[in-house]
């Protein structure tokens, strides 16, 4: 059977629903998986062995050159070739809709449409997965992936997943022990503050390494590395060398963004602090912890207005993490 998984980004959703692999595989070995993604995020899905092919697209770049649509649109249809015979597409949006019928399958499953956002994305679906948006966003990609294929996966069975994140990359001298910190993520309303940042090095007094992705965070990363001699600012490098990091890290601590969720899909601890964005996003487990602000969050319509994360005080973190590493 040849299936085509279609969740094109953001690298968090992404991890949330490549979860689904490894109970697709256990239940149809033979079964050949590949997931259509953005370029940019390639290096999330790449090295697991349970996807047969990463197909990559660049729709973003159709925001700045509209005449990229025709080469785009070739682009599907020769993923057309490998004659699908199912296409699940993770995403409900209406772009994903149609990435998944351009591409064409004997049956192409999605939400229907009182479970998405774009409830048109369902008219091109022929097999049709009901469940809440306001549902956990992991309970979410594991149904729509595996109940088209008349799979059940029992949420006991995702608290005790293997880790399905991996990389070929080498980084050399990491610590023995030491944390991480993601300092940042697409809204300026859901970044943790970097003198809190500061506080928690300093209180947990163990190396500490900051990742970062822009300009922007890099200048945080060094101006926090600047205030404490625990924390150290590592150089930017591929999303294949970041899983490696995080796999060998004591402890993660980061804002609800898609590297901080790599730590759940490696079996790593972590703390996500939560803002403007629900905690149903995650899982909480023994070693995987939340930190919310008191705001209230509708996720329906997400305020990005919202910087009660500003209020956390870093002393609730820290009990946390001293928890988490004891």
């Amino acid at each position: 059977m040849r299936i085509c998984i279609v969740k094109l980004s953001a690298m968090g959703d992404i991890i949330h629903a490549m979860v689904a692999l490894q109970f697709i595989k256990k239940a149809l070995p033979h079964a050949k998986i590949d997931w259509v993604v953005e370029e940019a995020f390639r290096g999330v899905l790449e090295n697991n062995l349970d996807i047969e092919n990463v197909l990559c697209v660049n729709l973003k770049s159709l925001r700045k050159k509209k005449r990229a649509l025709f080469s785009q649109y070739r682009l599907l249809k020769s993923y057309s070739k490998n004659h699908y015979d199912l296409i699940i597409d993770a995403q409900g949006l209406l772009k994903s809709a149609l990435v998944a019928k351009i591409i064409g399958a004997k049956e192409i499953a999605g939400f229907d449409k009182d479970s998405i956002r774009e409830g048109i994305a369902s008219f091109f679906y022929t097999k049709k997965v009901s469940i809440a948006y306001s549902e956990n966003t992991i309970d979410r990609n594991v149904r729509v992936l595996c109940e088209p294929l008349g799979i059940e996966v029992p949420r006991e069975a995702i608290v005790a997943k293997k880790p399905f994140l991996f990389s070929k990359s080498v980084v050399a001298d990491l610590p023995e022990r030491f944390l991480v910190f993601v300092i940042g993520s697409t809204w300026k309303s859901r970044n943790y503050p970097k003198e809190k940042f500061v506080e928690i090095a300093q209180a947990l007094e163990m190396k500490t390494l900051v990742v970062w992705g822009s300009e922007e965070e890099h200048r945080k990363a060094l101006w926090m590395q600047e205030k404490s001699a625990f924390i150290e600012v590592l150089p930017r490098g591929s999303l294949d060398a970041l899983k490696q990091v995080i796999s060998k890290c004591t402890l993660l601590i980061g804002n609800d963004t898609g590297p901080t969720h790599m730590a759940w899909a490696l079996n790593v601890p972590s703390i996500t602090i939560f803002g403007p964005t629900p905690i149903n996003r995650v899982y909480i487990t023994p070693i995987n912890k939340v930190v919310k602000s008191k705001s209230s969050v509708n996720p329906l319509k997400l305020n990005k207005h919202d910087f009660s994360i500003q209020e956390i005080a870093s002393e609730e973190i820290i009990k946390v993490a001293r928890t988490l590493l004891s």
